[in-house]
Parts: structure tokens; C-alpha cells; sequence
């Protein structure tokens, strides 16, 4: 009982830190485009990991994707490996065109036009920055969730709209997985994900990824 007490009272800790970590974030970002006289505004999608307690965090239209298998250890014991990894959206896009955050904007003032965006403009719903509207209900409240880490996970792809416009989640984990067992590091299939987006898939958007690969014992 006393471990699950002192297990709750983490998780409810750290994902206070995180809300924390976001609002402190946007506020800063706010104040620099207000000196700065510009009005940008930037997604997120972030993760951490606290033992074996992996948290996910986004806000806007960025996604994290993982790869699990079927059971614990089963790429290792399956050549091919793509019978046995699945790919897993964790988040939750924000767009103002879907209707939870429709509600939130409506009842903030701001208008949904016919086009699904923001006052006509904006097609997220959350974010940091954006300061022109954020009085029409853009925020930057994430959301957030979280998962233990087994041997079942084997990594989680980050990347912002650009690279989920050009690559499926199951076409990402292969594209991943297969360069994985070729032994290129995390940091190299990063980079050859962005580049079969942009150079061979002709992604015009911002393109963003990252690849993080857990370790089992």
C-alpha cells in the first residue's frame, strides 16, 4: 500500500512539473514576441522518462509514436521484426476544427471558420506563443499521459506535422526498425527520417524528428 501511495504521489508530481514546465514556457516565449514584435508561436510534443515510468506530453499537432511488440522480447526473436512491432499513437492532435477544442474556443470568444481555423487563420488549437490568440482560446496546456516501460517497448518516434504528413505511424516504425538492424544509431535514423521526408517523399512543411530507443537488460 505504501508503494503504491508513494507511486501516485510521484506520477501526480511529475505531471505537475510538466504542466509547471509548459506554462513557464509559454510565458517566456510570450513576453520575447511582445519585446520582439513578432507573433510566432511553436507545438510541442515531449518526453520523459522517471524510472520506469515513460510521460508524454504535446500540445498542437505534433505526435509521439511508439513501437511495441507483441511480447516482450519479440523482435528479437522474430527476424522480419514488422509481424511483431505495432505502431502506437500517444497523443491527441489539437486542432480547432474538432470539437472539444471548438467548445473551448467558443466559449473563449473565438470564432471556428468554415475553413476549420482559428479566426480563419490558425489550424491548432494549442501551442506556445501565438499571442494574437491567445484571448480566442489557443493555450498551452498539454496533455498528457504516461505508461510503464516493459520489454515490449522498443522506441518512440517524435516529429512534428511535416514529417506525420508524409509518413504513416506503421510506415515510420519499419522505416525506423529496418535501419535500426542495419546498427545506425538513434541520432543517424533521425536524420535519414528526415531526409527520406523531405528528399524523397517532398515534404514542403516544417520537418522535425527525433528517435529515442530504450535499452533493455
Amino acid at each position: 500500500m505504501f508503494f503504491q501511495l508513494a507511486y501516485h504521489k510521484d506520477v501526480k508530481a511529475a505531471k505537475k512539473a510538466i504542466l509547471d514546465g509548459f506554462r513557464r514556457t509559454d510565458e517566456s516565449l510570450l513576453n520575447k514576441s511582445a519585446a520582439g514584435g513578432w507573433q510566432d508561436g511553436a507545438t510541442a510534443v515531449c518526453v520523459w522518462v522517471l524510472g520506469q515510468t515513460v510521460f508524454i506530453a504535446n500540445i498542437g499537432d505534433a505526435k509521439a509514436v511508439l513501437a511495441r511488440s507483441s511480447e516482450a522480447g519479440g523482435s528479437q526473436n522474430d527476424p522480419d521484426c514488422r509481424s511483431t512491432l505495432k505502431a502506437i499513437v500517444l497523443t491527441r492532435e489539437h486542432k480547432a476544427i474538432y470539437p472539444q477544442e471548438r467548445a473551448r474556443i467558443q466559449k473563449a470568444g473565438g470564432i471556428v471558420s468554415s475553413n476549420g481555423r482559428l479566426q480563419g487563420r490558425l489550424e491548432v488549437s494549442r501551442a506556445f506563443g501565438d499571442r494574437q490568440f491567445k484571448k480566442v482560446g489557443v493555450v498551452a496546456t498539454p496533455d498528457i499521459h504516461s505508461f510503464d516501460l516493459t520489454d515490449r517497448e522498443h522506441f518512440i518516434i517524435l516529429g512534428c506535422d511535416g514529417l506525420w504528413g508524409v509518413f504513416g505511424p506503421n510506415d515510420a516504425v519499419e522505416f525506423v526498425q529496418r535501419l535500426l538492424k542495419e546498427g545506425l544509431t538513434a541520432t543517424a535514423v533521425s536524420r535519414r527520417l528526415i531526409r527520406e521526408a523531405v528528399i524523397e517523399r517532398r515534404c514542403k512543411d516544417n520537418c522535425t524528428a527525433i528517435v529515442i530507443v530504450f535499452k533493455h537488460r
